[in-house]
């Protein structure tokens, strides 16, 4: 059993899509729980990815399409999960902030926090700052993530921080930023709870942060 699920993280790695949904459906076939399968094929193998990528042995286009391989097995995986109600690492919503077009870094750190377990919620890019309130109201998030690649757009991260200290959802969620111009000053500068530097570093912020609510 073991060994399959090594299968699995091994080809998640190599970005080898089939083999993952294949491999995932054999591990089901055996008897095993589709959360088991999750933390020890999909989510372990992402998480060396990010390992690797964090460190400069991987590059965008390789998480990308280990990523691809990953979804590859959770659309098997997620209809069997939300049917026996685990619990996921999370829910996270994540968006680029208003004014900004930019959506390569936010899909890859998406794709990064689906792949350690959490349930996310793509808001898109040039987001309303009551867009980003109303997704809270909605879906009672654990973490909302904000993306900026201009320094011109950033400012729209203070906007919506100050709108859900408004909406009295403030305390509800942690708040973490990322993005080019980003810096741990500035999420410290405008109350967010943290700032992550890279997708790989986003998984460990995300995590960090849904352990202290």
């Amino acid at each position: 059993m073991a060994d399959l699920l090594q299968q699995v993280a091994s080809k998640l790695y190599d970005g080898e899509a089939d083999d993952v949904a294949k491999l995932v459906q054999q591990a089901l076939d055996q008897g095993m729980e589709p959360q088991d399968i999750l933390s020890g094929g999909l989510i372990a193998g992402m998480d060396e990815v990010g390992r690797d990528f964090k460190a400069g042995d991987l590059f965008v286009p390789e998480v990308l399409i280990a990523a691809r391989a990953m979804h590859a097995g959770m659309s098997i995986l997620r209809p069997l999960l939300a049917e026996s109600d685990v619990p996921t690492a999370g829910k996270y919503i994540i968006g680029t902030v208003k004014g900004d077009l930019h959506d390569i870094g936010k899909n890859l750190v998406r794709m990064m926090i689906e792949g350690a377990g959490f349930e996310t919620v793509d808001l898109g890019t040039d987001v309303e700052p009551q867009a980003f309130v109303d997704a809270v109201r909605e879906h009672q998030p654990d973490v909302v993530g904000m993306s900026a690649l201009l320094t011109t757009t950033m400012v729209q991260m203070q906007t919506t921080v100050e709108a859900l200290e408004e909406a009295g959802l403030r305390d509800s969620v942690r708040i973490m930023i990322g993005g080019a111009p980003v810096t741990d000053a500035y999420a410290e500068q405008i109350g967010a709870d943290a700032y992550a530097a890279d997708a790989a570093s986003a998984v460990d912020v995300a995590r960090a942060l849904t352990a202290q609510t």
